[in-house]
């Protein structure tokens, strides 16, 4: 880590409390967990059935795919603005 003060930051997901420690600002850290435990519903209203470690993993497989989408198109815009500047 940085030489920044390491923060620590509780966050609630799917009815549990974490500690994040880190050097990013709080409402970071909040917002990003909030973004997690909305896609942890989100697949939890599909397939109920589903505990806990399943679900933590269909969410980051989820967020992992979006992921690679978003990466994907960066870099197609990146060489079509590449192009342009040639």
């Amino acid at each position: 880590m940085t030489q920044d003060k390491v923060k620590r930051t509780t966050v609630h997901i799917k009815g549990r409390s974490y500690t994040i420690v880190g050097n990013e600002k709080s409402e970071h850290i909040r917002l990003i967990a909030g973004l997690v435990d909305d896609k942890m519903k989100e697949i939890h209203e599909k397939n109920k059935s589903l505990d806990t470690t399943q679900l933590a993993v269909l969410t980051a497989l989820n967020t992992m795919n979006d992921y690679m989408k978003l990466q994907e198109d960066y870099e197609i815009l990146q060489k079509l603005i590449d192009e342009k500047e040639d």
